[in-house]
């Protein structure tokens, strides 16, 4: 059983509030991790 604990971001709005995972929210956002150095082979 895996006991990673993935953090959550409430996004608040005049229509109420979403509940979202980190990694939804920043690809929401069009924010990635490339994880390695950005050359010309990327």
């Amino acid at each position: 059983m895996n006991k990673c604990h993935i953090p959550i971001v409430v996004e608040q709005t005049n229509r109420g509030e979403r509940a979202y995972d980190i990694y939804s929210r920043l690809l929401k956002e069009r924010i990635i991790f490339i994880g390695t150095t950005i050359d010309d082979t990327i």
